[in-house]
């Protein structure tokens, strides 16, 4: 963790908890009504990084998609924005969808943005969990998991900082090739991957010897404790060195648990419910919601009370270095994200330490 007024540094094995916010870059309802554009909401999206590091947050992702509900394309992009514009906070993707990408490409653009931010980037290399990027990039989603096994290994190897030769059977091969712009100081540019949930990712990322990041967006979040544990695990029988673990949940903060229900419920039915459609689910129900937010459920949402609560058990209980919350829902409004970020940072970060270093 970083003093006050310093920059925030990478999590380790054995930091203390690091909170964020995570963002896709949804597309907002507009003050006079209507939505907003997607040119204004990356622009919304910019403020909220600066709104991130005056709060005093750890972490600020922005996630990349492909669909006309959200605006970023291009995380890195943005990110290089935000990074003009902050100086502490760590700046990273949530996620980079790496099967449908080029990992020398993604090693550039990252290494780029953490030139820009001094340092400060990081990627969350994962397969998404949405298809478009595939046909939208020529890919064939009959090679879904071949492709990021090999891509995941490519990156991995780019990430040493040494030249690479290295034979795939979708990439063309390389042949002692390096990415630039180097990385500064002979470091190495932090790199998680991101899971969904299955064992075999977990897995993955042990053999690698690369954080766990997992996407919790359903269910009680303990429930990924023997993921947690099946990686420590490996981390140790395949000879690696001991990685931090982050996870992600979504989550809205208000001054009252009441006025959060009632301000995200709209926002976080429709956009539920525009997903559905696409993946044949049932209308989201108000009763989902409401099991959701309850204090074993996926949903952080709430007073700054009742949100550090369900942070401090998600983090105790899973042993996390790095916890990210996604405050964009859908339409929920520009100001609203604002006050969300505002109240995560000056009451519910604090609180969440003071809770963890209580049980400790």
């Amino acid at each position: 963790m970083s003093t006050p007024t310093g920059i925030v540094e990478a999590p380790t094995a054995q930091s203390e908890l690091q909170i964020g916010v995570e963002t896709f870059g949804d597309i907002t309802a507009a003050p006079g009504g209507g939505v907003t554009s997607h040119a204004q909401v990356i622009r919304d999206v910019v403020a909220e990084g600066v709104a991130v590091e005056a709060a005093g947050l750890d972490f600020f992702g922005v996630g990349e998609h492909h669909r006309p509900d959200y605006s970023v394309t291009s995380p890195e992009v943005v990110l290089a924005a935000v990074a003009q514009a902050t100086e502490r906070i760590r700046l990273g993707s949530a996620v980079t969808v790496l099967s449908s990408d080029d990992p020398v490409r993604v090693m550039e653009r990252f290494a780029t943005v953490d030139a820009l931010s001094n340092r400060r980037a990081e990627i969350i290399a994962g397969r998404g969990s949405f298809i478009e990027s595939f046909p939208l990039f020529g890919l064939d989603l009959r090679n879904y998991e071949e492709l990021f096994e090999e891509k995941l290994d490519l990156l991995a190897q780019l990430l040493k900082n040494e030249p690479v030769t290295w034979e795939g059977k979708l990439r063309p091969s390389l042949t002692n090739a390096k990415a630039y712009p180097e990385i500064e100081d002979d470091g190495r540019l932090f790199t998680w991957v991101g899971v969904g949930g299955s064992p075999q990712s977990v897995i993955r990322a042990a053999r690698h010897n690369l954080p766990l990041f997992l996407a919790i967006i359903g269910g009680d979040p303990l429930s990924f404790k023997p993921l947690a544990n099946l990686y420590r695990r490996a981390i140790g029988e395949l000879g690696g060195t001991e990685q931090p673990i982050g996870a992600h949940v979504h989550g809205f903060v208000a001054e009252t648990d009441q006025e959060a229900l009632t301000t995200l419920w709209p926002h976080y039915q429709a956009s539920m419910d525009r997903i559905g459609a696409d993946r044949g689910w049932p209308p989201y129900t108000k009763g989902q919601f409401m099991a959701a937010a309850e204090e074993d459920g996926n949903l952080a949402v709430g007073s700054p009370e009742t949100v550090a609560a369900k942070l401090a058990r998600i983090a105790g209980g899973l042993g996390l270095n790095r916890l990210d919350v996604k405050y964009s829902h859908g339409s929920l409004p520009h100001a609203d994200n604002l006050r969300s970020i505002e109240l995560l940072g000056t009451e519910v970060k604090p609180r969440v330490l003071e809770l963890l270093k209580n049980e400790a």
